[in-house]
């Protein structure tokens, strides 16, 4: 779809072309964003493909090179590193590639980051001790470098080495980048079991410093340090939107390890699903890399059987794309996910210094003063039971964690599950507090983690306590979805109002909303665990985890010592006839 100065306003595709164009002449049932586009094209332009696979391709090769307006874009698209094993020298180098592979060798990748790669060097050096000097440098020595001293190259270009053994080093490292690393692992194990027995001591000490360097990388590698156990070659995409904005991270795992991860924050508007952007992602980000042999998603595509087709055609051999439900596959994806969130936060904290957000803050809320500290509280139970309530503090410096607090909700007349009542205790509780010392720190801004009937409870609270005029009061309603950008926001004295997609304060304000939940909702799983493990005993006055512990060693069982005697329980060290006869009461008494 062109405008009419000739831009590209959007590419996409269709299996029923006409059916697709006819659904623009709709105008009324567009969002406002496609009207805009609708409005705005003057002329279309139609390539017909073979197939509806070779139709995607096409869209997302389109896209990245034309870079239209209306379309989901993957816009830092930069090319990834290789490891290259340079085959066009007699002693073979091992460095660092990027770029078309115009070089004679073998290219091992991608990976995600130059550190990425680096490390992986280091590992190889250390584990084979292969050269990395230039062709030039190689030629001109006379004698071993340091690298050879510090035993990190065996030295070829001075013939420390024969060419035969070292073309047998760059052998092992390649099994070691191609995954068979255990293999490789048993047999540098024998040979120095072996060389132990002939007393060849210092070959051994070798092949045990080369097996050292093998295992850390089985250890540390990548940025999320974990390696799998049920896959070799894979992919693993995590989506996380926030705030209007999306970022994708994807870890590349290659011959069992993790070669890193890198962030992609396409371009997409809010209408956009999460199947969408995942699919156009897909589409363009394999459009010139390797297909891995399994590609693992955190969201499923709009077309996950189309996306399959195109990603097989592409490896010429069979792919798999998988949305894992549970096992190691789910774990690695949701730390991608949990990746995505940290890199998105990141990412939109730097549109906007911490002072800055506060700021828009003051003037969002009408304060008079850049706040200094501002108290979310929020609750957290199941049907009632294990009932808690917290609030997270943040200032100028993030968030300080030290203050956050929490609170067993007491009241035994509040109706289990009652939300404006548990409110009201916490508030009372914490501001009742405040009144009575000095010492401690008042609140500038107080949000509430609710709607308007959560805002008035505390609203009334504070009046009780006569304390309203010194916090400015926010109550936070989330939208039909968590950090979908349409929370609505009550204060007292103004109508409700939402705030603009992608604005610093609302992603910031969100960020403090769901610390609070995550805050809340980990205190109540953590007392809830307890409960679920409770001992009779532990309701016993004087009976402290030392004397339960002596009590279960000498019994075997909390029931056994529910049937006890009272002498049977005073023979147990650390227990009196005095505490013998309370626990033995205590029990008829139950």
């Amino acid at each position: 779809m062109f405008d009419e100065y000739g831009a590209v306003l959007y590419v996409g595709k269709a299996k029923d072309l006409k059916k697709r164009v006819t659904a623009y002449t709709s105008y009324d049932r567009h969002p406002t964003r496609l009207r805009r586009m609708i409005r705005a094209t003057t002329a279309m332009e139609f390539v017909i493909t073979e197939s509806e696979t070779e139709a995607l391709i096409l869209e997302a090769s389109l896209i990245k090179r034309l870079k239209p307006r209306y379309n989901i874009l993957l816009r830092d698209d930069k090319s990834f590193p290789y490891i290259l094993v340079r085959k066009d020298h007699p002693a073979a180098q091992v460095t660092k590639h990027r770029g078309a592979r115009k070089i004679k060798g073998d290219y091992y990748g991608p990976f995600a980051s130059a550190g990425a790669v680096n490390r992986t060097l280091d590992t190889l050096q250390r584990a084979f001790r292969l050269r990395n000097c230039s062709d030039s440098i190689y030629d001109s020595r006379t004698r071993p470098c340091l690298q050879y001293q510090i035993k990190r190259c065996a030295a070829p270009c001075t013939g420390e080495i024969s060419l035969t053994d070292y073309q047998e080093l760059i052998g092992d490292a390649e099994d070691f980048l191609n995954g068979k690393s255990d293999k490789l692992r048993q047999k540098l194990q024998g040979e120095m079991e072996a060389a132990s027995k002939a007393m060849a001591y210092e070959k051994a000490a070798e092949l045990r410093d080369r097996l050292r360097a093998m295992a850390q990388v089985s250890t540390k590698s990548g940025a999320a340090n974990i390696n799998p156990t049920t896959f070799t070659d894979a992919d693993v995409i995590g989506l996380y939107s926030a705030g209007g904005q999306t970022c994708v991270q994807v870890f590349f795992f290659r011959a069992g390890q993790n070669w890193g991860n890198s962030s992609h924050f396409p371009r997409h508007s809010s209408e956009d699903t999460s199947a969408q952007i995942v699919e156009a992602f897909i589409a363009q980000f394999y459009a010139n890399k390797p297909v891995p042999k399994q590609v693992l998603l955190s969201h499923k595509p709009e077309r996950e059987d189309l996306i399959t087709q195109a990603l097989c055609g592409k490896a010429d051999r069979k792919v798999e794309v998988l949305i894992p439900q549970r096992g190691e596959k789910k774990k690695i994806v949701g730390q991608a996910v949990k990746n995505a969130e940290e890199a998105l936060g990141r990412k939109l904290a730097e549109t906007g210094a911490q002072e800055k957000l506060l700021k828009e803050v003051q003037d969002l809320f009408g304060m008079e003063d850049i706040p200094q500290r501002i108290e979310v509280y929020d609750n957290s139970h199941i049907q009632g039971t294990n009932a808690i309530g917290a609030f997270i503090v943040a200032g100028p410096e993030g968030f300080r964690k030290r203050d956050y607090r929490t609170f067993n909700i007491k009241d035994v007349d509040i109706t289990p599950g009652d939300d404006f009542g548990m409110m009201r205790e916490v508030l009372q509780r914490r501001f009742a507090r405040l009144s009575k010392d000095p010492k401690l720190e008042w609140p500038d801004l107080v949000i509430i983690d609710g709607g308007k009937g959560q805002l008035s409870v505390v609203t009334e609270t504070l009046e009780k306590l006569n304390v309203l005029g010194r916090v400015t009061l926010v109550a936070i309603a989330k939208g039909p979805d968590r950090n979908a950008g349409r929370e609505t926001f009550h204060m007292n004295g103004r109508d409700m109002f939402t705030l603009p997609m992608r604005t610093p304060a609302l992603y910031y304000l969100q960020r403090l909303r769901d610390e609070a939940h995550r805050f809340a909702i980990g205190t109540h799983r953590a007392r809830r665990k307890k409960s679920m493990i409770a001992n009779p005993l532990d309701g016993i006055d004087g009976i402290g985890p030392g004397r339960k512990k002596a009590l279960l060693s000498h019994f075997g069982s909390a029931k056994a010592v529910k049937g006890a005697t009272v002498d049977d329980l005073a023979s147990v060290e650390g227990v009196s006839q005095k505490l013998a006869q309370i626990i033995h009461d205590y029990f008829q008494e139950d």
